[in-house]
């Protein structure tokens, strides 16, 4: 008995010539669905609004004695922040002084050369080695014939000739000081003064520049972010007193994706959103790095690549940026 199916049933429909059609129609819909999506999706980076920090660094392992100001707090350039105990400091820095005063003594000690009383001095001791020669050759001249007859020891003799020899050399060595002080200085003495002079007074400079950075001032108009140490804490050498935040306004420090890197570009426009916030912040791409932020290229294959991601930085340019604080998330889409 042959059995009918109706065109019209369940079966009919899913098996029937019409159901290819309706598949390769709804894959289409999907693919330009997708395709349109991800044609109009913005461009878009996240990442925080930030500030340019400075920081100051201790100058001296010294003890914080005061603290002026407060986290948070608005400071103009060349307010005084804290203070470091300064005794250490200021002795270190009065004995470079003492030092580099002495060496320019010297100097002019040099310069002026042997006094009066200097060669006269020598040109006394040059009579008195004179005269001993003397003696010591005129008793040598005496006892060399007696000693040519054996009428005295050899060893006499010998004595005797030897005394006078030095004697000799004495009277030498006295008139070469006498003439090295005629002479005066010497220009590599002079020389010499004159770097140790520089020495002494670059070292009394450094002792007055640290001396001079233990009152710690702002370097330019900021807001105070942080204050590591409290008061009587003595921080380390290099170690951050004091952590400013300066700027008129903060920039948006993202990063972009690998897909979209290529369309990126410095003094491109971007708009900005923050949550909370109604509207977008008009801003200005500044920086974009040029090598990746995260894993390297060349450690990444295939679809991994996509990974990427470059540190940039947006510069707000509407005045109503000013006021807000660094830390708040953000989202960049890039014309």
């Amino acid at each position: 008995m042959q059995t009918h199916r109706d065109p019209h049933s369940p079966q009919a429909s899913r098996h029937g010539p019409a159901a290819p059609r309706c598949r390769a129609l709804l894959v289409a819909l999907l693919v330009a669905t997708t395709l349109t999506a991800c044609r109009d999706e913005p461009r878009q980076a996240l990442g925080t609004l930030e500030y340019d920090r400075i920081s100051l660094p201790a100058p001296a392992a010294e003890r914080i004695v005061a603290i002026a100001v407060r986290e948070g707090e608005q400071v103009r350039q060349g307010q005084t922040l804290l203070n470091l105990e300064a005794v250490r400091t200021r002795s270190a820095n009065d004995a470079a002084q003492a030092q580099a005063q002495r060496q320019r003594e010297v100097l002019d000690e040099l310069e002026a050369g042997p006094r009066d009383e200097d060669i006269a001095q020598v040109q006394a001791q040059l009579a008195a080695a004179q005269a001993q020669a003397r003696d010591a050759r005129a008793y040598y001249d005496r006892l060399r014939p007696l000693g040519a007859r054996q009428l005295v020891a050899a060893a006499d003799v010998d004595r005797a000739r030897a005394a006078a020899d030095s004697a000799d050399a004495q009277s030498r060595q006295a008139q070469a000081a006498l003439s090295e002080l005629r002479h005066g200085t010497r220009r590599e003495q002079l020389a010499q003064g004159e770097s140790a002079v520089r020495a002494a007074d670059a070292q009394a400079r450094v002792q007055q520049e640290t001396l001079a950075k233990l009152s710690v001032v702002a370097p330019r108009a900021g807001r105070i972010d942080s204050l590591p140490f409290k008061l009587g804490d003595q921080a380390p050498v290099g170690a951050p007193l004091a952590i400013l935040l300066v700027g008129a306004a903060p920039y948006a420090r993202v990063y972009v994706p690998e897909p979209i890197r290529a369309n990126v570009r410095v003094g491109q426009a971007a708009r900005v959103y923050l949550d909370g916030r109604d509207g977008p912040l008009i801003g200005r791409v500044r920086m974009i790095r040029n090598e990746a932020g995260f894993t390297p290229y060349y450690a990444l294959i295939g679809k991994d690549a996509a990974r990427l991601s470059y540190l940039a930085e947006v510069e707000l340019t509407g005045k109503d940026a000013e006021q807000l604080p660094a830390g708040l998330p953000v989202r960049v889409e890039f014309e």
